[in-house]
């Protein structure tokens, strides 16, 4: 959003018919249909880098904008250059059977694209009647063409090659061309962007998993690259509260609606962190689904679909965790252990994380990138927990909602005689790995259908928020570790605080003794603390 003036509540879209302006989370985003974030700061970053005729990669996890962002970026590139958009999607596993195969049909698209610029008909002509054969041919082509024209070559999707052994040999070319440019030996591609998922230094590392390359002896499995001549592309491409007024300024100057902007900004961005398909779809749940309830409750009921929904970005994410165990324990231990992870680009674990957009650097330490991953990815072990177990919940939930309305305490209370028959015999490794689990996988059986919970996990601490919605009313919990009595009266402490953001009035205190002692304390009781209501349990 934000390239394109305001003419009026409809605008003309790429058929020439007027249309109504729509969020959009499939495909590219165009001004004159959807409503966009402003990423004119993006692409200016950008263009430094085409300008000062840099090799690079916008490597981003799924959905993150990376088509749209080449789109614009190619309607913004002054006319000295040349910009040759291609994508290797669709293109077909026999184009990467062979160099043979594969340099045809790379001429092909660039011919393709060619028609779709500026670019004289003669000029395409000389790419498109040549004979490329191999690679030799097809650098000796590049050179020739490239002589007279700062060509801008874009490759999309780069990471969907099916024979990546054939795509390393053409970034060897380019490679090699690019070097010899800078001593004044040859002509090639002013400057060239390739798009994907995976990190194109770190392609190897997709050939190993794919069982589709074994690493010569003595050879760097994963850094080893062609590719090491592309600079670092530093350009965050998640939306910041000021980007996302941004569009929503636009809607609102078009439907008048009220909303309070910067409120509703910072509120998207508290749950997403800028991940720009989870913005758009809670904008367009809102929108389409939501009767344009632009408000705090609109956003958390669009959240809610938005947990509940398949989507691919969400296929995706789970096909990973549950394909990758050392990704799936490592997600598991920050989560439900709590365990404090030094962030490092370099372990492979986390880097391959970070690189699907499902893990932070959060001032040095490892993250789950935004509250809607973590709550998804919580939900995916809470489920294989309820579906491994072999208990039934029906007789306490007969005691816990009745008349309509959801009863906390006697919830606590029931998980407590639950908690101990179930992890009777079991060890102290077992019970601090596996506590909080055990808890959410009794309570969202008892409120599925009727109700949620949100969680704020406060890693390395042991601590965990948790807002459980159950029709009209919350209920404000805390799970805590047992450290002593000094320690749980700081736990009563920051519960109020949790409270008091939250507006509520009672409180719950779940704290799991993880100690030896035969005499440890287990108790279920309601206490009072500056004045407010707290139902403490210790199990």
């Amino acid at each position: 959003m934000g390239y394109n003036k305001r003419k009026s509540e409809k605008e003309t879209g790429r058929s020439g018919q007027y249309i109504m302006k729509r969020f959009n989370v499939t495909g590219i985003c165009v001004p004159e249909e959807n409503y966009m974030v402003d990423i004119s700061g993006k692409i200016a970053q950008i263009k430094k880098l085409i300008d000062n005729r840099n090799y690079f990669t916008i490597n981003r996890a799924r959905q993150y904008g990376k088509t749209t962002t080449l789109y614009e970026l190619r309607k913004r590139l002054p006319d000295e250059y040349l910009v040759v958009k291609i994508s290797f999607e669709g293109l077909g596993d026999e184009s990467f059977a062979s160099p043979e195969r594969f340099c045809p049909a790379l001429v092909k698209q660039i011919v393709r694209a060619l028609q779709f610029t500026s670019a004289e008909k003669e000029y395409i002509k000389q790419w498109e009647n040549c004979h490329i054969a191999d690679f030799d041919s097809l650098d000796d082509h590049i050179t020739k063409m490239c002589r007279e024209k700062k060509i801008v070559l874009m490759i999309d999707e780069v990471d969907k090659t099916s024979n990546n052994r054939v795509f390393l040999n053409f970034l060897s070319i380019l490679r090699k061309k690019y070097l010899a440019r800078a001593g004044g030996d040859d002509f090639t591609f002013h400057s060239v962007i390739l798009a994907g998922v995976y990190d194109v230094k770190n392609i190897k590392l997709k050939l190993i998993n794919a069982g589709l390359y074994t690493p010569t002896e003595g050879e760097n499995k994963i850094y080893n690259s062609p590719w090491n001549i592309a600079v670092d592309f530093e350009v965050d491409m998640s939306f910041c509260p000021a980007e996302i007024a941004t569009m929503l300024g636009e809607y609102e100057a078009d439907h008048s609606t009220g909303m309070d902007i910067a409120a509703i900004s910072n509120e998207i961005y508290a749950y997403t962190s800028g991940y720009p398909f989870l913005v758009s779809r809670i904008c367009q749940h809102i929108d389409e689904k939501l009767e344009q309830n632009w408000n705090k409750d609109g956003i958390e009921e669009a959240v809610r679909m938005l947990l509940s929904e398949q989507n691919t970005l969400f296929d995706d994410l789970f096909k990973n965790i549950h394909n990758n165990e050392k990704l799936r324990e490592l997600l598991y231990d920050l989560l439900f252990v709590g365990r404090e992870i030094p962030f490092g680009i370099d372990h492979e674990t986390i880097g391959m994380g970070f690189m699907y957009g499902f893990l932070k650097d959060a001032n040095g330490k490892t993250r789950v990138s935004n509250k809607i991953f973590e709550m998804r990815i919580y939900n995916y072990f809470v489920l294989q927990e309820i579906i491994d177990a072999d208990y039934s919940l029906n007789s306490a939930k007969s005691a816990i909602v009745h008349g309509g309305r959801f009863d906390m305490s006697v919830c606590l209370e029931k998980f407590r005689q639950h908690y101990a028959e179930i992890t009777s015999g079991k060890d102290i490794k077992f019970l601090e790995r596996h506590g909080t689990l055990l808890f959410l996988s009794y309570l969202k059986p008892l409120i599925n259908g009727e109700g949620d919970y949100y969680i704020e996990p406060q890693i390395g601490d042991f601590r965990m928020d948790i807002a459980v919605q159950y029709k009209s009313e919350q209920f404000i919990i805390e799970l805590k570790l047992w450290r002593g009595e000094e320690y749980q009266k700081e736990a009563h402490k920051q519960l109020l605080g949790y409270m008091a953001s939250k507006k509520a009035d009672k409180g719950y205190l779940l704290t799991f003794d993880f100690r030896k002692e035969k005499n440890k304390e287990s108790k279920a009781e309601w206490v009072e603390f500056d004045g407010k209501k707290i139902f403490e349990v210790i199990v």
